[in-house]
């Protein structure tokens, strides 16, 4: 079982990063692989929409030669893709929402080739935000479903925490566990044995 994390908050070490040490912690005790890739280290040119990469067959090829081809072979290698992310103005980080733009290549839906790279992946999301529960988060996680609906890929569900004492709201028993039981079902459901979510 091979779980890749996108990691997309500006801040390394910041409550993004917290909310994923026990998630990644329980994945690791379970004998799962975990990559996880810090999206600020990486250089992701926005999608110039110029469909080149919908004529070539078989792979990414996408015209930017930047980091974006890292992210791609990690999320082929992957059987579960988790976007870590924080939730700016009720949306992913700018450097999330690059690689989101950018899944183009992995879809050829739009020019002379077929077919879809990553067909059938399972996607999950840990987010961080400041206003509450589904209002902070919902209009991430739609796009995230229609996505996966989009590319064929199967949406798992979210896992988020509201920051209400900066670094100490996601250092908190109640937040770890709730990260622990996120990875628990992660972990059920690529073993073909727990319930996505809709």
């Amino acid at each position: 079982m091979k779980v890749l994390i996108l990691m997309g908050s500006p801040r390394i070490h910041g409550n993004t990063a917290e909310l994923c040490k026990p998630f990644m912690q329980e994945l690791e005790v379970n004998q799962v692989t975990v990559n996880y890739i810090e999206l600020e280290k990486k250089t992701i040119q926005p999608c110039k929409a110029c469909y080149a990469c919908q004529d070539v067959a078989g792979e990414y090829g996408c015209v930017h030669m930047d980091d974006m081809y890292e992210i791609v072979d990690n999320i082929l290698w992957a059987d579960c893709i988790i976007l870590a992310t924080p939730i700016f103005s009720w949306y992913c980080s700018a450097k999330m929402k690059a690689v989101l733009d950018r899944h183009y290549g992995l879809n050829k839906y739009y020019g002379n080739c077929s077919g879809c790279l990553w067909e059938g992946k399972k996607v999950g999301i840990i987010a961080t935000h400041g206003y509450e529960g589904a209002y902070a988060t919902e209009p991430f996680e739609l796009g995230v479903k229609r996505l996966c609906e989009h590319s064929n890929l199967q949406y798992i569900g979210l896992y988020s925490v509201q920051d209400e004492e900066n670094l100490a709201s996601f250092q908190t028993e109640e937040a770890m566990e709730g990260a622990r039981e996120f990875a628990r079902k992660v972990i059920e459901l690529l073993k073909g044995k727990g319930k996505r979510d809709e």
